[in-house]
């Protein structure tokens, strides 16, 4: 032990980047070189069916960016695979590390995870150094003036915007230490070494043009356009930084400010309210007797609804990994309110397919469509689609890309009627809230 090198470690989670990284800046800041490490977790990619999950390549892309460019500096992202703590333990063994420094993650696994590795860590007199880095403010720093969290938006965005004009947005010049990497050739491994394979899907851009974001409040709620900015991945997986997006929502829209706004009050929600992870936000909404047929489930999945802008919206998930956030709200609402199918199916499927897939974001989307979250659509909202389809795809232009059939009489009649489906939704949710009928 005496002979090794003394050197520190960076462990990219959700920060794959080299730029405004604040954990990596505090890393390469330290006077110590450094070895950035990135774990595939078999905790998690065990649980994937899909050998070929976009995800995990995407993932594995942005991982050999790097080291691609830390090659230029004669260093490079060291790769594990399995169990965290059983990774930590094998990079102890390997090196003399005098601390490891990373970005917080908020979901409960994450949480445990770190506590472990903490733990291990501490008994070798390992130092391990934690900052805020995927979102703007965290955990408690935006409450209510008692100090409880808020459970309603539009005051939580009020505060947090006003925190944001005050104190302005921070950056970390990472990138210009990159001469303090530990230097020395680090091989990477392929995608198969690690038990996945390629996927067809193509990712969206890390940039987004300003015209789209200055338009955006114009344009978001159109699916038939290209009126969004497609950076969710980006900023599920920490390619872009958050501060850097706020900064220029700032000056280009109020409308897409809100939107990173809502990111991080999911986010806020699931740090406060984990219970939102197994059941309702609003434990009353536990009550509601769900239909769960599973053929009608099934049709859902797969475009089979003879609803078009529902049966649209799932064939745009299954076949890009993407879903219009407008269509989205659309497909969660039939399925929790026409078909009385259990939230948690839908999230879950959603989870399996969306590029984007962020645990507090899906979570807080789908319990707002079915009612049964902080904030969300009361129980009496029900979209219509035929009137979704009128105001947000008045030209069929979405609808005749992916279900061009619509009109042709091989496309299935409605799976339900809308009217009925209604009535009988109010009724099963009165009757599971107990209200009066």
């Amino acid at each position: 032990m005496e002979n090794k090198q003394q050197i520190a470690i960076h462990w990219f989670r959700r920060d794959l980047r080299l730029h405004d990284n604040a954990a990596l800046f505090h890393a390469l800041s330290s006077g110590t070189p450094v070895i950035p490490i990135f774990i595939f977790d078999s905790n998690i990619l065990d649980k994937l069916e899909n050998k070929q999950d976009a995800r995990v390549q995407f993932l594995y892309e942005s991982l050999h960016n790097i080291h691609q460019q830390l090659q230029k500096v004669n260093s490079g992202v060291k790769i594990l695979f399995g169990n965290p703590v059983e990774c930590w333990k094998k990079l102890i063994d390997e090196f003399a590390i005098s601390a490891v420094y990373t970005n917080h993650d908020y979901e409960p696994y994450a949480i445990n995870r770190d506590k472990e590795i903490e733990l291990l860590l501490s008994k070798h007199n390992i130092s391990f150094n934690t900052y805020k880095d995927q979102v703007i403010f965290e955990k408690s720093e935006v409450v209510k003036d008692d100090g409880k969290p808020y459970t309603v938006y539009t005051p939580f965005s009020r505060k947090w915007k006003s925190r944001l004009n005050a104190e302005g947005i921070s950056t970390f010049d990472s990138k210009s230490l990159l001469k303090n990497f530990y230097h020395a050739p680090i091989n990477f491994p392929t995608l198969e070494s690690i038990g996945f394979e390629k996927s067809n899907l193509i990712f969206p851009s890390d940039h987004c043009a300003d015209d789209i974001i200055q338009k955006y409040a114009d344009q978001r709620d159109i699916p038939g356009i290209n009126g969004t900015s497609r950076l969710g991945i980006h900023l599920r997986f920490g390619t872009i930084s958050i501060r850097e997006m706020a900064r220029k929502a700032q000056h280009l829209s109020d409308s897409w400010l809100n939107e990173l706004c809502w990111r991080e009050f999911y986010m806020m929600i699931l740090w406060h309210f984990p219970h939102v992870i197994e059941g309702a936000f609003k434990p009353l909404y536990n009550s509601i007797k769900w239909r769960n047929n599973e053929e009608e489930f099934n049709a859902w999945c797969e475009g089979r609804t003879g609803y078009p802008i529902v049966d649209a919206g799932m064939r745009e998930l299954n076949t890009t990994g993407y879903m219009h956030n407008r269509v989205r709200m659309v497909v969660a609402s039939f399925l929790t309110k026409h078909l009385l199918i259990d939230w948690r199916w839908g999230e879950a499927y959603f989870a399996s397919k969306l590029l984007d897939f962020d645990l507090s974001a899906n979570n807080g989307g789908w319990q707002w469509a079915a009612g049964s979250g902080c904030d969300a659509a009361p129980y009496f909202r029900i979209f219509n689609p035929y009137e979704q389809t009128k105001k947000f795809d008045t030209d069929l232009k979405y609808i005749r890309k992916w279900v061009p059939e619509f009109q042709d009489f091989s496309y299935p009649q409605p799976i339900v009627d809308h009217k009925m489906a209604r009535e009988r939704c109010l009724e099963t949710y009165k009757r599971g809230l107990g209200r009066d009928l």
